[in-house]
C-alpha cells in the first residue's frame, strides 16, 4: 500500500491530544460531581455502565483517524474484476476439426467447452469471437451480450487451410482500434481482407512504445488450434506483435500431435500439431500453453482459464471505502451517545 498525499498522514499526530482531553474532561465532570450529597450513588449509578462511558468517544476518535488516512488517498493492489476487461477467442475452423478423436468430433468439443467457458466468466468481462481457418473473421466483436456470442459459436462455417497469425492479427486490430492494424497490409500490401464486419474508416495509425510480454492487464487472448499455419502472416510474428502489445496468448492445442488421421468418411488428413510453435507463441507473450487430447481434457483446459482470467489485481485507490466506513463508524458512535446519554458530545 502507498499514499498519493502521504503529507496528510501528518495531522495523525494531532489525534494523540484528543485522548488527553478526554481525560481532563472526564476529571472536570469528576470534580462537578461532588455538589451531589452523596458521592456514593453516584458511583453506584456509574459502576454499571462504565465502558458505555467510553465507547462512544474510541469510536469517534477510530472515525476520526480513518477520515484523515481517506485524505491521504491511500493505494492498494486488489484483486477485483474489472469492467473494461476483454477476452477474444480465436477458433480453428478449418476442415481438420471434423475429426472424430476428440467426442463427437474436435469442432463440437470445442463449441461446447467455449460455451461452458463463457458460463463461468463474470458479466463484467467483455468476450469477442474470431474463426480462422484459411481467412479469419470476426465472427463477434467484443460484448458483454453472451447470447450473441454464443450465437457467433454455433455458426461456425468450416473452410480449409489454417492461419494461425492471421488470427492473433485480427484479435489485435479488435483489441486496439486506435493502432490501425490492418490484416490486408501484412498479407497483400493493400485494403483489409477477410473481415466478417462491415468495415469503417480507421484514424491514422497511433505510434505507441512497446511493452513488457503480458503486461497489458486488460485483455488477453485463448487461441485454440488443431493443426500448423499453412497460409497468411506467420504465427511468431504475430505472437511478437501481441507480446509488444502486452497482451497475453493462452493457447490450446487440440487433437494428436502424431500426425495423419482420418475424418469421418475415411478421408485422411495430415495434421501434425505444431506443439513447439504454439508453445513458443505462449511463451513469447507471458500466457500458457495447455494440451488437450480429449473433449473432458478440453473443457478443464477452458474451465481453468476462466478461473485465470476473471480476476485481475490492479492498483485500486481506498480512499471512498475508508472515508464511508469512517462515517458510518461516526454516525454509529453519535446515536449509541443519543440513546444512552441523551447527547452527543
Amino acid at each position: 500500500m502507498f499514499f498519493l498525499w502521504p503529507e496528510y498522514l501528518w495531522f495523525l499526530l494531532a489525534l494523540a491530544l484528543l485522548p488527553a482531553v478526554y481525560v481532563w474532561l472526564l476529571k472536570r465532570r469528576a470534580r462537578a460531581a461532588l455538589h451531589y450529597s452523596s458521592v456514593g450513588i453516584v458511583r453506584e449509578a456509574a459502576a454499571g455502565r462504565q465502558w458505555r462511558r467510553h465507547l462512544p468517544p474510541a469510536l469517534f476518535l477510530l472515525a476520526c483517524s480513518g477520515l484523515l488516512i481517506a485524505a491521504a488517498r491511500p493505494v492498494a493492489r486488489v484483486p477485483l474484476p474489472w469492467a473494461r476487461s476483454s477476452i477474444m477467442l480465436a477458433m480453428d475452423v478449418s476442415l481438420s476439426m471434423r475429426v472424430t478423436d476428440v467426442k463427437p468430433n474436435r469442432l463440437v468439443a470445442a463449441q461446447e467447452a467455449a460455451k461452458l467457458f463463457l458460463r463461468d466468466l463474470p458479466k463484467e468481462i467483455e468476450v469477442g469471437l474470431v474463426t480462422f481457418a484459411g481467412s479469419s473473421q470476426v465472427a463477434q466483436r467484443a460484448t458483454l451480450d453472451r447470447a450473441s456470442v454464443i450465437a457467433g459459436i454455433d455458426g461456425f462455417q468450416m473452410q480449409m487451410g489454417t492461419a494461425v497469425g492471421n488470427a492473433i492479427v485480427l484479435c489485435l486490430a479488435e483489441l486496439f482500434p486506435e493502432q490501425g492494424i490492418e490484416l490486408g497490409d501484412m498479407n497483400f500490401g493493400s485494403r483489409p481482407q477477410g473481415r466478417s464486419l462491415d468495415d469503417k474508416a480507421k484514424p491514422p495509425p497511433r505510434p505507441f512504445t512497446p511493452v513488457a510480454p503480458g503486461s497489458y492487464k486488460s485483455a488477453a487472448i485463448i487461441l485454440l488450434s488443431d493443426g500448423r499455419r499453412t497460409t497468411g502472416v506467420d504465427t511468431l510474428a504475430a505472437a511478437k506483435m501481441a507480446a509488444d502489445r502486452g497482451v497475453r496468448i493462452h493457447v490450446v492445442g487440440l487433437g494428436t500431435v502424431e500426425g495423419d488421421t482420418s475424418t469421418m468418411d475415411g478421408t485422411a488428413i495430415y495434421m501434425r500439431l505444431d506443439e513447439p510453435t504454439l508453445r513458443e507463441v505462449a511463451r513469447m507473450t507471458g500466457g500458457e500453453y495447455h494440451h488437450a487430447g480429449t473433449a473432458e481434457k478440453l473443457r478443464s483446459v477452458y474451465e481453468n482459464l476462466g478461473s485465470r482470467v476473471q480476476v485481475l489485481t490492479r492498483e485500486t485507490e481506498l480512499a471512498g471505502v475508508l472515508a464511508l466506513i469512517s462515517a458510518l463508524v461516526a454516525m454509529t458512535a453519535a446515536t449509541l451517545s443519543l440513546l444512552w446519554f441523551g447527547r452527543i458530545a
